[in-house]
């Protein structure tokens, strides 16, 4: 079974940064990509950024390029997001997933198995 735990939410200015982590337990699979979600209240759940557990592969949704930086810490198990230059969209949850596949370049809601709890970030103006 595998576990995840997302922590380093919180409250920001707009401007700011934040850095998100989620702490990976449990048998994972042999191979498997790991990604952020955000949702915003009343909306769906949307990917933001994936990355391969093998490393090298990493996708962005368009509104985040350029200033999230999705990473990998094998040693560690645990998954990064590193935000800057936060837009001030009030208060959002982002959630870290697993999805026990190969890499194929795209963030699926139903392929990803694995959820964590989420953790709140507010990007005020």
């Amino acid at each position: 079974q595998v576990r995840l735990v997302e922590s380093g939410g919180g409250s920001v200015e707009s401007g700011g940064s934040q850095i998100l982590s989620c702490e990976v337990y449990g048998n994972m699979p042999t191979r498997f990509c790991l990604a952020w979600f955000r949702q915003d209240v009343g909306k769906e759940r949307e990917g933001v950024a994936e990355i391969y557990h093998g490393g090298g592969n990493t996708y962005y949704h368009q509104s985040v390029k350029g200033r999230f930086t999705i990473s990998l810490d094998n040693a560690r198990n645990t998954l990064y997001l590193q935000m800057k230059s936060l837009k001030p969209e009030g208060t959002v949850m982002y959630y870290c997933a697993v999805n026990p596949a190969l890499w194929s370049g795209l963030i699926r809601l139903p392929d990803f198995r694995y959820w964590g709890q989420g953790t709140q970030v507010t990007v005020t103006s």
